[in-house]
């Protein structure tokens, strides 16, 4: 070998190379699996959320509490449920047995969920449909904002809070909507606009 001779050169060239294209794979790699788990999270909560409908209007009252973390609030208009045993209180209720016999779903739309770590935040639209005894006809009884705020746990993903109210003009629905669909809104672990249950 000859002072001329690029072979040292060319292997240490190809070396770097190398070691370059395995940072570059390895970030690659590094990203693919932070958006397969973000996917992966969205879709837990989601089904999540699209499990209330049908679990409420089969009257699956501690399948619906156990959506809620031990401790978790259920906010809707002028009811403030607090833990799950009030939240499992009201599907076991004569007011919402009522409905169930009468025919009614809840209708749950797709949320738009925010994931940042162990912390996220949905909204989105339900509707309530029930049957006239009198005629067989069902008609919407009410069109209602949601906003959830979710935490993860050992057995997955869980409500820590769920506010909803119904979109009959007040600003406050909207505002609910807003907190979660922007991707310049509030971070997850911030409160959603509003003044608690009216009484």
């Amino acid at each position: 070998m000859t002072d001329t001779d690029p072979a040292p050169e060319v292997s240490a060239r190809a070396l770097a190379d190398t070691q370059q294209a395995l940072a570059d794979a390895r970030q690659h790699l590094t990203r693919l699996e932070q958006r397969l788990s973000r996917l992966e999270d969205e879709a837990a909560i989601t089904s999540l959320i699209l499990s209330y409908g049908p679990l409420v209007d089969s009257g699956r009252a501690e399948a619906v509490a156990e959506l809620w973390e031990e401790d978790g609030v259920y906010d809707v208009d002028k009811l403030l449920m607090t833990g799950r045993a009030e939240i499992a209180a009201m599907v076991r209720s004569a007011n919402h047995r009522r409905w169930i016999d009468l025919g009614c779903a809840h209708v749950v739309g797709p949320p738009r969920v925010r994931v940042r770590g162990d912390e996220a935040v949905a909204v989105c639209y339900t509707t309530m449909i029930v049957r006239d005894p009198g005629t067989g006809t069902f008609t919407v009884r009410r069109a209602t904002a949601n906003h959830w705020r979710l935490r993860r746990c050992a057995t997955g993903w869980r409500v820590t809070v769920r506010t909803s109210r119904v979109l009959d003009g007040r600003t406050e629905s909207p505002g609910l909507l807003a907190t979660g669909a922007e991707e310049s809104s509030p971070p997850p672990d911030a409160a959603p606009p509003h003044g608690g249950p009216e009484r």
